[in-house]
């Protein structure tokens, strides 16, 4: 039995509990007007939208005014500008040696998406690539299902762009697009892009061979505390591995071994899932994009490997009184932030067209994946978090997307083809926040709608039932999407 993570101090719910639940979460059949509390997708937490690109940046609109202080002081964490060591600024030194970017803001830009960058004058700052190999021979942590795998012996678990002086960086990502038509019904025609990854310029030799590479853009950053109070078991109960109900849908959780408790649990963060909570991605995004070490990845040389002899020797920022480049409290400072920032209010509900779309995006089958809305845990430790209506549009589980989004790399219990259903809550803010509509894991899709069309194996009845729907019925289908 997968449990919830034991730093959440949960209060069991009672019977009573359990039915209004179940009745205030049960899918509409009524598309004549918005939901009751719909215009609120976190709940109590909820925050307004505003026009500006600050929109995913506001706390948890529930926030005491003691942790907004805690919130504002882990803004100035996740914003700050890493430098190499030795320096004299001692609270921020220990960059790299090898890192993708120099802080967290600049792959979560105002707490938004990355992109992929755009021609040659662009950057891959807020992209990169994981890279594994297969490992028939490793250890399991006893998880059904784990694909065993190891990190490139030389290049680590991800190949990082960037270096300090005198150190070389591990490659350029290069990618290039092959366009591919696609008709729809009522003489429209939509144009997607299909990439190719390659790492050029390897600065260490070839990688090993059965590399496998999975290019991965920044998501978004908010509401993670309110998917990580969920309870395990309201994500479990929508897991139908063996598509018993004949839908064609057999969503899956992942899971994945914890280093902070040291056994499995439910994966939910990161585009296949593979990290239990919002403390353990924190802290393999300091070591792995950032090169800083943690409490969860001691390393103070990040992701280098014992090939990589220069940028092992090369000075960090570990000094005696700090034990890490980020200790605990910097990390759970962090932590905190990540948790607490805010998802904005919808907008437009009772537009007729929002409407529509809303039951078309129910009609075409959307709904088997993107579950609409759960209720939190009750929480003495998180109150933000606790007992909140919440409308994700995600199941939290695995799916097969079919060999059009396949990156061929497992990870956990995830096959190359799987990926986490990703919430939709503010994703028609997403030009505003972050000035592109690059979707997806890897940011090939340039809008909504290109996004829907790459969907395959168990999204492809609903992806073709979006082709077949009149330019009109795809309009409205799309400004619900843009309402979230």
């Amino acid at each position: 039995m997968i449990a919830d993570d034991p730093h959440l101090n949960t209060v069991p719910r009672t019977a009573d509990e359990h039915a209004r639940i179940a009745a205030v979460t049960a899918l509409t059949t009524d598309f004549t007007t918005p939901q009751q509390f719909e215009d609120r997708p976190a709940g109590a937490a909820t925050v307004r939208a505003t026009l500006d690109a600050n929109a995913f940046s506001m706390p948890s609109g529930n926030i005491s005014f003691e942790d907004e202080l805690l919130f504002k002081v882990g803004n100035g964490i996740f914003r700050k500008i890493w430098v190499s060591s030795p320096s004299s600024t001692l609270a921020s030194d220990g960059l790299g040696p090898l890192f993708n970017a120099r802080s967290c803001q600049r792959c979560h830009i105002k707490d938004g998406r990355g992109h992929a960058p755009e021609g040659p004058e662009d950057t891959s700052i807020s992209m990169f690539l994981r890279v594994s190999v297969p490992d028939a021979t490793a250890a399991v942590h006893a998880i059904d299902g784990y694909h065993a795998t190891q990190p490139d012996p030389v290049y680590g678990e991800q190949l990082q762009d960037f270096s300090l002086a005198g150190i070389a960086s591990e490659y350029r990502l290069e990618i290039t697009y092959e366009d591919v038509e696609i008709a729809l019904a009522g003489g429209e025609v939509a144009h997607l892009r299909a990439p190719t990854y390659t790492a050029a310029d390897l600065g260490y030799g070839p990688l090993a061979d059965g590399a496998m590479l999975s290019p991965r853009v920044a998501p978004q950053m908010i509401g993670l505390g309110l998917l990580e109070a969920i309870p395990a078991a309201d994500i479990l109960a929508l897991a139908d591995p063996d598509d018993l109900d004949g839908d064609g849908v057999s969503g899956r959780p992942n899971i994945v071994w914890s280093r902070v408790h040291d056994r499995p649990m439910l994966g939910r963060f990161g585009l296949k899932a593979g990290s239990p909570s919002v403390l353990e991605q924190s802290a393999g995004a300091f070591s792995g994009d950032i090169g800083i070490s943690n409490p969860l990845h001691p390393s103070g040389a990040g992701e280098c490997t014992p090939a990589q002899t220069d940028c092992i020797d090369a000075p960090h920022g570990e000094g005696d009184a700090r034990g890490f480049e980020v200790d605990q409290e910097i990390l759970n400072l962090v932590t905190f932030y990540s948790r607490n920032l805010g998802v904005p209010a919808r907008r437009d509900l009772d537009d007729p067209d929002v409407l529509r779309g809303k039951a078309l995006f129910y009609d075409a089958g959307c709904v088997a994946c993107h579950q609409p809305s759960f209720v939190t845990h009750r929480l003495n430790d998180h109150p933000e978090q606790s007992f909140q209506l919440i409308w994700p549009y995600t199941d939290m589980l695995l799916h097969d997307m079919g060999a059009g989004l396949a990156d061929n790399r497992p990870e956990a219990v995830a096959n190359g083809q799987e990926w986490r259903t990703p919430p939709l809550w503010g994703i028609g803010l997403t030009r505003q926040v972050s000035g592109h509509t690059q979707f997806l894991h890897d940011g090939r899709a340039r809008n909504l709608l290109e996004a829907v069309l790459w969907h395959g194996g168990e999204a492809q009845t609903a992806r073709d039932r979006v082709v077949d729907m009149t330019p009109l019925e795809r309009a409205a289908l799309l400004a619900f999407l843009e309402s979230l």
